[in-house]
């Protein structure tokens, strides 16, 4: 009896897992370290240094607004259940608004940021392109 239920975990498991293995994450964007990011754009001088650095921070954006818009349904769906009596701060509703807040900020500066770099890229194109 034990011997089957530890085979038919077992037998679960190798069929469930390839699947799962199959659906890593898709990175949009390269990962640097601060160290790295911080070098790149200091000695960013070509059209195609400039444009990584538009590509890393568009994957960050894009990153950053889907956290945002997750947390804005939880923040949805926590105000949905406030209740004022003896309600202490931070209520789970506010951490939801303010991790909804900082999301869309780091969006918002990320695009900012993907605008810059892409300007800079286009003034640094070759002018046999432009």
């Amino acid at each position: 009896m034990k011997s089957a239920l530890i085979a038919s975990v077992v037998l679960v498991l190798t069929v469930g897992t390839p699947g799962y293995a199959q659906q890593a994450p898709v990175s949009p964007a390269a990962h640097y370290t601060r160290t790295q990011l911080s070098q790149l754009v200091r000695d960013a001088h070509t059209q195609a240094q400039y444009e990584a650095l538009a590509k890393y921070y568009r994957g960050k954006q894009v990153a950053f607004s889907d956290e945002a818009a997750q947390d804005k349904q939880e923040w949805m769906r926590r105000s949905q259940n406030i209740v004022l009596i003896n309600a202490k701060y931070p209520r789970p509703v506010d951490s939801a608004r303010y991790l909804y807040e900082y999301y869309a900020d780091q969006a918002q500066r990320s695009d900012q940021l993907v605008a810059k770099y892409e300007q800079l890229a286009a003034a640094a194109a070759p002018a046999a392109l432009k």
